[in-house]
């Protein structure tokens, strides 16, 4: 999937169509919503968004020769709105400055929930580049489940992304970006029987973290943003978000504001490139 480009002008018309105001700054005007489930109006999984069987695929073309595919999986349960609200927001802004500086990134969105507790706690997109990112994000449904167990089931974009995607970056030696955002901490394991009733997998136990993590980042270079708001749950997991996502992810984990937040992502994609671009001049220089 993928093709074509980003261009405020058809993010305009297509806000314009939802009965959205776009400002001159490039984003959404929230002013008149009461919240996330303003703008994320679905009431239930979206089949285009469904995740059983199937394979998104993250393909080169003559418009975009060299694709660098994003995984962007958002916490779509209740404490999390204002985060959404936000992102949704700022997609046009998100999306420009990305792809001013890599014309040939590819997003897929992700809505993640807890698989013990919620209906539709995976939702996943195709991969795209132009128009269709917002169409999909419009189509996450903004379920505001979770549950009492300290976590969200956020391995699951790394389960997906590693099982459920099919990258051309991988023939070329190259590695793609998954991005959760959050406010609890990371879960020890994924529901293996959950798992397979949602996939379709030939699943016969649970996924663990660290091994699925091992396994994930030979493929993905892997970020965590957990959400600092008081509307979320953060204040309350802050150590214990510390001890788990930091232990696995190291630097990779990071804490940003609702103000900071499409900032951030948009560094964790400079600094993966930016570390890309460093290897490639280190295995220059050594061959010299």
């Amino acid at each position: 999937m993928g093709g074509g480009y980003w261009r405020r002008r058809d993010f305009e018309e297509y806000s314009f169509r939802v009965g959205r105001r776009v400002t001159a700054d490039g984003r959404v005007d929230t002013s008149g919503m009461r919240g996330a489930q303003d703008m994320y109006r679905a009431r239930g999984l979206d089949p285009a968004l469904d995740p059983y069987g199937v394979m998104r695929e993250c393909c080169d073309s003559a418009e975009h020769p060299a694709t660098r595919p994003v995984i962007l999986a958002l916490d779509v349960t209740g404490s999390m709105g204002g985060a959404l609200l936000r992102t949704a927001s700022a997609l046009n802004v998100i999306m420009t400055d990305v792809l001013d500086k890599y014309k040939d990134v590819e997003f897929m969105v992700m809505g993640i929930g807890d698989l013990v507790y919620d209906r539709a706690p995976i939702q996943i997109s195709q991969f795209e580049s132009d128009i269709r990112v917002a169409e999909h994000l419009d189509r996450i449904w903004f379920e505001r489940g979770g549950g009492g167990n300290a976590c969200e089931s956020y391995t699951a974009a790394w389960y997906m992304g590693l099982h459920h995607t099919k990258l051309d970056c991988w023939k070329r030696g190259q590695k793609g970006v998954i991005i959760t955002l959050g406010d609890e901490p990371l879960n020890p394991y994924l529901p293996g029987g959950r798992l397979r009733d949602l996939t379709g997998d030939p699943l016969q136990e649970d996924v663990d973290t660290v091994r699925l993590y091992t396994e994930a980042t030979e493929k993905f270079d892997i970020y965590h943003i957990a959400i600092d708001d008081r509307e979320d749950c953060y204040s309350r997991y802050r150590d214990r978000i510390a001890n788990s996502f930091g232990q696995l992810l190291g630097p990779q984990l990071r804490v940003a504001t609702l103000d900071r937040l499409p900032a951030e992502i948009v560094r964790c994609l400079q600094e993966s490139g930016g570390a890309r671009a460093r290897d490639r001049e280190d295995q220059a220089a050594t061959v010299g």
